[in-house]
């Protein structure tokens, strides 16, 4: 029975894979579909079919979102900014996140127990609400190290892109570029390498072009990405700015020492493949070879001890 309850919770869990991946694809832009309708002359809609789902979805899980939400609140918690660390900057998803949370908690053990009702398994002893229990932390962590995996997938491609993107910067100011204009080439040049990075430099060039301030467009890229690099990129700028020190020679040792972090984050990287492997090398290599090189012998002493055994009278 227990095989059986591991069984549909797999299968509910690949059904709502499936489902988030359908919403990703209902969710991206069309253009293809909306260029042939603007040629066949016909009314275009506005709202795509996937924000409209999205926005069902957000509906459905905006009354559960109050039950898991913290106390202070979604506007001054820190979800808002992981959200922005990720590239997510939809105002209800900190909202339909906690719904999730809240849905995922109170759903895997309901299932469970019908699960459990159906077939029916005993569900008395202690092994029973362990499970139960496990199952409610499982949903209402989930969503946690999914968002983190996104976030530090994004900062990582904004990390290891950046000193090209200073390289870039560097060459655009020497060349006699104003740091806007060369913040705006470089965010045209840099979206082969890195959309996330390309995505928040024209951030910075339309806060720029609305008649921000500089160095808040500057520190607003630096909380929005939440790398320190970037942070140290932003300061030394400021300091430029306000000194008036020459802001070429600072790139060029910024991305110089930018290179040597990604170089040292590469070596360790490489060092702990060694501890990596330590476990499929002991369970699954090592018995491997232990029955390809024992095997033969084993059979052979087998076989030798059967025919001594027969061979008794």
């Amino acid at each position: 029975m227990d095989m059986t309850l591991y069984v549909f919770l797999g299968a509910v869990f690949v059904l709502s894979v499936a489902c988030a991946l359908g919403l990703l694809h209902l969710a991206r832009p069309r253009p293809e579909r909306r260029r042939l309708q603007h040629l066949a002359g016909e009314a275009v809609d506005d709202t795509p079919v996937g924000r409209r789902w999205l926005r069902v979805v957000e509906r459905l899980t905006r009354p559960l979102s109050s039950l898991a939400e913290p106390d202070e609140g979604l506007a001054s918690s820190n979800v808002r900014a992981r959200f922005a660390h990720a590239g997510i900057r939809n105002p209800s998803a900190p909202a339909s996140f906690f719904g999730l949370k809240t849905l995922l908690t109170l759903a895997l053990p309901l299932l469970a127990l019908l699960l459990a009702l159906s077939t029916g398994m005993p569900l008395t002893g202690q092994g029973a609400l362990a499970q139960l229990l496990a199952l409610a932390a499982l949903g209402y962590y989930a969503p946690n190290l999914v968002l983190s995996q996104l976030v530090q997938r994004r900062q990582r491609e904004i990390f290891d892109s950046f000193p090209d993107a200073l390289d870039l910067l560097t060459v655009c100011v020497e060349a006699g570029l104003g740091i806007d204009a060369a913040l705006a080439r470089v965010a045209d040049d840099i979206q082969i390498r890195s959309q996330a990075l390309a995505e928040e430099l024209r951030l910075v060039n339309l806060e720029l072009r609305a008649g921000g301030d500089r160095s808040r467009a500057l520190r607003n890229l630096a909380s929005r990405t939440g790398v320190d690099e970037i942070d140290s990129f932003v300061t030394l700028l400021v300091q430029a700015e306000r000194f008036g020190t020459s802001i070429g020679e600072s790139l060029r040792m910024q991305s110089e020492l930018m290179r040597t972090r990604r170089q040292q984050r590469a070596e360790e990287a490489a060092a702990k493949v060694g501890l990596k492997l330590l476990f499929p090398l002991i369970f699954c290599i090592f018995p491997a070879l232990l029955v390809v090189l024992m095997g033969p012998a084993m059979i052979q002493m087998v076989r030798t001890l059967s025919g001594i055994s027969i061979g008794m009278p």
